[in-house]
Order: C-alpha cells, then structure tokens, then sequence
C-alpha cells in the first residue's frame, strides 16, 4: 500500500533530523565526544536534537495509520502539515534562529495539535470499526 503523504513528510522531518545532528556534531568536533562538556550551545542543540527524535517518531506513525486506513488525502496533508511545521519551528529555535521562547511554544502546541487531532482521528476509526 502506498502512503505518498507520508512518504513526503517523513523525508521532511528526516531532513529536520539530519540538520539538527549535523549542528551538534559541528559543535562535538571542537573536542567534545560525549556529553555537553558544559557547553550551553550545545546543551541546547542536544535537548533540540533529541525533542525531535521523540517526536517524529509517534507523529509520523500516526499520519501512516491515518493515511492507511483511508483519511482523505487533505486531512492526511494538513496533518503532515502541522506535524511539520511544530517540528521546523521547534528546531529553529533550538538553533537560535528563532530564540524567542514563543516560537517554541509554537512549534510544541503544533506538533501537539497534530499528535492529539491524528490520536482522537485513529481511536475514534477504531471505534466506529468495532461498531
């Protein structure tokens, strides 16, 4: 079975992923293999790099389930949509680029409206199903 949306939006988040990594292992060639070696920088790019990977997993499983069992091609869109962009500007301000605290609230209360629309969407078509 063919999941083109989440084919898309799992490279997206994919390339999110990478890009936060990178930024970190930028910072660890200075000399620090493991740990933060107390570096702030690099304490915020570790919390960034690892927010994402707890994330993306369960919100891309989730698109995949709905995309599955047959959401309609917008639903499944704008669900990837949100997912993705809370991730993107989570990651920003993780990087500095966007540094004001709102934006991480923004990119937290986007990937929360889409794991919470994509949790209700899936037990509400498993209850319909078991009806």
């Amino acid at each position: 079975m063919a999941l083109p949306v989440t084919a898309f939006f799992a490279g997206i988040n994919a390339l999110i992923l990478c890009w936060l990594a990178f930024k970190v292992i930028r910072i660890r060639q200075t000399g620090i293999g493991l740990g933060d070696g107390g570096n702030l920088t690099l304490q915020r790019l570790i919390r960034g790099h690892g927010n994402a990977a707890e994330y993306m997993p369960i919100g891309l499983i989730m698109l995949a389930l709905a995309e599955g069992l047959g959401a309609p091609f917008w639903a499944a869109t704008l669900l990837g949509l949100l997912l993705t962009a809370g991730r993107l500007v989570h990651a920003l301000h993780f990087s500095d680029i966007l540094p004001a605290i709102v934006w991480r609230m923004i990119g937290m209360m986007a990937t929360f409206g889409a794991l919470f629309l994509s949790a209700f969407g899936l037990i509400g078509y498993s209850v319909f199903l078991a009806l």
